[in-house]
């Protein structure tokens, strides 16, 4: 690890500020990846600003019934809080099929939305990564992609995002609300988070100088019927071969409501917009969540090791939503 200079901010203002007077600098605040990152030298800061004293801890209901949730929250406070538990379940059921108990009592909600992938050559220096160093090539391409993208990816990086929270906020509206030197603003989730593209290294929507301050989840009733399904190589502590986050609400055997994210798939929390179309309107069969999988992974492109990630993952959104449908999808 290479040395830098670390400062404690007091407020959000000052955290702004210290960012915005000198470049290269990071946030810090459970520091369960930057430091990881740092330790590997893949991020090099000159300077480090600890973000984790201030007042953006809290989790409350919004006026309007949905969910407000500070970007200093621990994933295990959110995933323990009472009011997420009832209203939003399936955000509860991601952050406990994630990491240790140990690494959730650190992580928190801000550093889980920007937290980078897990890529295996992204990690090794002795690769080429276009993520790490632009135009360097990809290694993963031709290389071991078991864990990689289906969809969504480019010719310069078929990188998988990590967070198991990012999947199920995704499959809610939710608002990221951000502060830098030009004051504050609010930030579609879905627009959070970018696609790999010709600029893989740019990740998500967030100048390098702002400083994500909260996570708004809009009241969402339906929301209460979800689910949050992980397919991995083992039981516990790893990252998704494929995830899927799903709310389902039906009417007379039709289906009214239906939110799909899915994770382990793409350079950002995939929102299923096409398997969404489907599903509205249509009868709450297995025929039907059958039609709407497929019609999801149709432009899915699978590599010599992880083709069958596109037959997994039609099977996990098919099992999600028959769960939903037999154990309370009607109202």
């Amino acid at each position: 690890m290479r040395p830098f200079s670390y400062e404690s901010a007091s407020d959000t203002a000052s955290a702004v500020r210290l960012i915005a007077a000198r470049g290269g600098s990071k946030f810090l605040a459970g520091g369960t990846n930057l430091v990881d990152l740092m330790r590997e030298e893949i991020e090099r800061p000159e300077l480090v600003i600890d973000v984790r004293g201030l007042p953006t801890g809290g989790i409350s209901a919004s006026a309007d019934g949905g969910l407000t949730i500070g970007a200093a929250a621990t994933n295990t406070a959110v995933a323990n809080d009472r009011f997420v538990r009832e209203r939003y379940p399936l955000i509860a059921q991601a952050i406990l099929s994630g990491a240790s108990g140990q690494i959730r009592n650190m992580a928190t909600v801000g550093g889980n939305l920007l937290q980078r992938t897990r890529c295996s050559y992204f990690y090794d220096l002795a690769s080429r990564c276009n993520k790490r160093a632009p135009r360097a090539g990809c290694d993963a391409l031709e290389g071991f992609n078991r864990y990689h993208a289906i969809l969504g990816a480019s010719e310069h990086c078929i990188a998988v995002h990590p967070s198991d929270l990012c999947v199920a906020l995704a499959a809610l509206d939710t608002t990221v609300r951000a502060v830098g030197p030009n004051g504050e603003r609010a930030i579609p989730f879905e627009e959070l988070h970018r696609l790999p593209g010709d600029t893989p290294q740019i990740e998500t929507a967030l100048s390098a100088d702002e400083l994500i301050t909260a996570v708004q989840v809009a009241r969402l009733d339906c929301a209460r019927r979800s689910v949050y399904r992980k397919i991995r190589d083992r039981s516990s502590y790893a990252f998704a071969l494929v995830s899927v986050a799903a709310v389902l609400e039906t009417s007379d055997g039709v289906v009214t409501t239906a939110r799909l994210a899915l994770g382990g798939v793409a350079h950002k929390p995939w929102r299923a917009s096409r398997a969404e179309q489907v599903l509205l309107g249509a009868p709450a069969t297995s025929e039907t969540f059958g039609r709407a999988a497929e019609a999801e992974l149709a432009a899915a492109v699978g590599r010599k090791d992880n083709a069958f990630k596109i037959e997994l993952a039609k099977r996990a959104i098919v099992d999600a939503l028959e769960e939903l449908a037999s154990i309370g999808g009607a109202r």
